[in-house]
């Protein structure tokens, strides 16, 4: 909704058309400062030039549009937005996402499994207020990022910094997951997830995913595995954050997700094989609805001022237009 803090200063318009007026009139007159060359039978000044006249017609719109410029800022324009404030807690979900170097596999649209992961959960997460998202980096050890918040703002510079390999080069899922579970457990909130997204079986760490899952379960934690990638030989290409040094190549993608199926359903959740970012996207906004907590908020009104804005355009107006007449048209000023 847009509008004006003070309306009453578009009143000053009205000296636009009255200073034209008695200027026809011949009631006011612009400051004129004459050097009378014909008293020594000089020639009289006179504009002749075209370009001289464009530039003086230039400088008059720029500073009527200073003026302009200069009364909307007096009026001091505002955008105002709604925005919820929630005052009843909502769900509570940890996203454990695999940074292994086979989720580099560029098999998802021609981006990477892992770039697909984090642009649906950034979808899901500025689309759906309320709830409360965390973030955990699992690979050869697992790390939690972000604890569950609802600072976005927060939430998306991790996200977008994580980073293929950052914690080492296999799949800790059982890691993974008992660091969200850690976390999670001792939340009052009405409702408690972990999503995993992963393309691989578990292959190290010290928590098989199993006991992971169950201590979830029993936590009244649900679990929920998007399995990632598809089959066959796909390209592949990351940097490795600890040397520098790129890999580029073909990676042979076979995993077996009947794993990933028993240890969801082990959970108390779902698995779902995704091979897109559509899928993937379908499949977070699934787990969303299967989980929808309702609130209590209240709105609160948002203002934002444009009247430095509009001020700094008025002011260039002024400069630029005495530019134009000091520097190019030169004007005699007292």
């Amino acid at each position: 909704m847009n509008g004006f803090e003070h309306p009453a200063a578009f009143l000053f318009f009205s000296a636009i058309p009255l200073y034209y007026l008695l200027r026809k009139l011949s009631l006011v007159s612009p400051p004129v400062f004459p050097l009378p060359l014909e008293d020594w039978q000089g020639q009289g000044f006179e504009w002749k030039h075209r370009f001289s006249r464009f530039l003086r017609t230039l400088s008059n719109i720029l500073f009527l549009s200073g003026f302009i410029a200069l009364v909307t800022a007096l009026a001091e324009p505002v955008l105002t937005e709604q925005e919820k404030r929630f005052i009843s807690r909502g769900a509570e979900i940890i996203f454990v996402t695999d940074t292994s170097p086979s989720m580099a596999a560029l098999d998802i649209g021609g981006t990477s499994r892992l770039e697909a992961a984090k642009q649906a959960i950034s979808l899901l997460v500025r689309e759906n207020q309320g709830a409360s998202y965390g973030l955990v980096a699992s690979a050869s050890e697992a790390a939690l990022l972000v604890p569950p918040t609802m600072d976005q703002k927060t939430f998306f510079t991790r996200l977008d910094a994580m980073e293929i390999g950052e914690l080492g080069d296999g799949s800790a899922l059982g890691v993974g997951i008992s660091t969200a579970v850690y976390h999670l457990a001792s939340s009052e909130a009405p409702a408690k997830i972990i999503v995993l997204l992963t393309d691989g079986e578990n292959n190290t760490g010290a928590v098989h995913p199993n006991t992971a899952a169950a201590l979830a379960k029993d936590k009244n934690i649900t679990l929920y595995i998007a399995g990632i990638g598809t089959k066959g030989s796909v390209p592949i290409e990351y940097t490795d954050p600890a040397t520098g040094k790129l890999y580029s190549g073909y990676l042979d993608s076979d995993f077996n997700d009947a794993s990933l199926r028993s240890l969801a359903f082990e959970g108390g959740g779902t698995y779902y094989t995704v091979q897109n970012l559509a899928s993937l996207s379908a499949a977070l906004q699934n787990i969303r609805i299967k989980n929808t907590v309702r609130q209590s908020y209240t709105l609160k009104q948002k203002k934002r001022s444009f009247y430095a804005e509009c001020t700094l355009i008025a002011l260039a107006c002024f400069f630029a237009a005495w530019i134009l007449r000091r520097l190019y048209l030169k004007e005699a000023v007292s």
